[in-house]
């Protein structure tokens, strides 16, 4: 839930909803996404493989990633939180957003795959809960049908703005537009408490499973 609430991928499909092509372009952005959070999962899979064994060196290096990665998100949120714009500051929106009415197919393609594979504290979230899956020990189909429901988790409200948009007509355009407003204005404190709140936890797990 951590990724779905993610502002900046909400705030994007919206727009590339709201413009030229919006039916497309919303869904390659979902396309994207959803790529790009199950490339991923199946990178720290491959590279964590043993890890359900606690004894081994897999394990002993998912709970090392977890350690800094949970310290990593904390020190991101102070940051973050350090240099929040204060009241009455003019907050520009990231360039990249200014052109999304007009964007092609293919950037909405790379800009969904980009933000959820690349994007440093989706990278972490999804790297920490695929070597949680690995550590519960399952293996075939039930491992593949635990990473589509972390991935299809992760997607909700990305995937949930297309449909919307698609069979809501002009009162989910509308909904979606208030929704959009909602992030931009509290962007800072939601991702300050996503990246405090998990950080603290993925560090606490990390530090008890090197404890054992």
């Amino acid at each position: 839930m951590a990724i779905a609430l993610s502002p900046f991928p909400v705030i994007g499909v919206v727009l590339l909803l709201a413009g030229r092509h919006g039916g497309r372009n919303g869904v390659l952005f979902a396309v994207g996404w959803v790529a790009g959070l199950t490339a991923v999962a199946a990178l720290v899979l491959a590279t964590l493989s043993g890890a359900d064994d606690p004894d081994s060196t897999s394990a002993a290096l998912a709970d090392w990633l977890r350690v800094f990665a949970g310290a990593a998100l904390i020190a991101v949120g102070v940051r973050k939180w350090g240099t929040r714009p204060r009241a009455g500051d003019e907050v520009d929106p990231p360039g990249w957003m200014a052109s999304l009415g007009d964007a092609t197919a293919r950037r909405s393609l790379m800009l969904g795959a980009l933000l959820s594979g690349t994007n440093p504290k989706n990278f972490v979230l999804t790297a920490a809960a695929t070597a949680e899956i690995i550590e519960t020990g399952v293996h075939g189909g039930d491992l593949v049908i635990a990473v589509i429901g972390f991935v299809a988790l992760g997607s909700c409200i990305v995937v949930g703005a297309v449909i919307a948009h698609f069979v809501g007509g002009q009162r989910a355009a509308s909904l979606l537009d208030s929704v959009r407003e909602f992030m931009v204005a509290n962007n800072t404190v939601i991702m300050v408490l996503v990246l405090l709140i998990l950080g603290a936890n993925v560090l606490g797990e990390g530090l008890a499973g090197l404890g054992r």
